[in-house]
């Protein structure tokens, strides 16, 4: 799987504006809603749900990247966003550096075998030093899915 496939540009957000852990992911999920991916109506028990995983321990998981997630009743397919702080994001990573590159998702609460596609196709991404200087260059949403579809070479 890449990550790439589960996104559009219209999923994508070049410039978040949240400064702090917890209105980061308000901000990404307001986006889908705004967007129409996610009815106003599940706003909330998808914010329940990813409020309740980051209870347990931060999904800041270093190198500059945090991965809130969730499992949900109410959805029928994988519904993720991509968003990229260009100031960073105090958002409690285990190598306590303040994120820049923030994938959330929430997966159909009977598909446990995306939600562990979804976090390889991340680990992936976020283990290739040239992609994410790539992504921190790029000007627009346009650019960032054109990197995260690209195969460029490990650095």
């Amino acid at each position: 799987m890449n990550l790439a496939n589960l996104l559009t540009e219209r999923h994508i957000v070049p410039d978040m504006h949240s400064a702090e852990h917890w209105p980061a992911i308000v901000e990404l999920v307001d986006h889908l809603t705004h967007e129409g991916f996610l009815p106003l109506t599940d706003r909330r028990s998808i914010l329940g749900a990813l409020h309740l995983r980051e209870q347990q321990s931060s999904t800041g998981i270093g190198n500059g990247v945090a991965i809130p997630h969730a499992f949900s009743p109410s959805l029928n397919r994988v519904l993720t966003v991509f968003g990229r702080s260009l100031r960073g994001i105090d958002f409690e990573a285990i190598d306590g550096a303040p994120v820049r590159f923030v994938v959330l998702f929430v997966v159909p609460e009977n598909q446990y075998h995306i939600h562990l596609r979804t976090l390889a196709a991340i680990a992936k991404m976020i283990t290739n030093g040239e992609i994410l200087r790539q992504l921190t260059r790029a000007t627009g949403a346009s650019e960032i899915l054109e990197i995260l579809q690209a195969k460029p070479a490990r650095a």
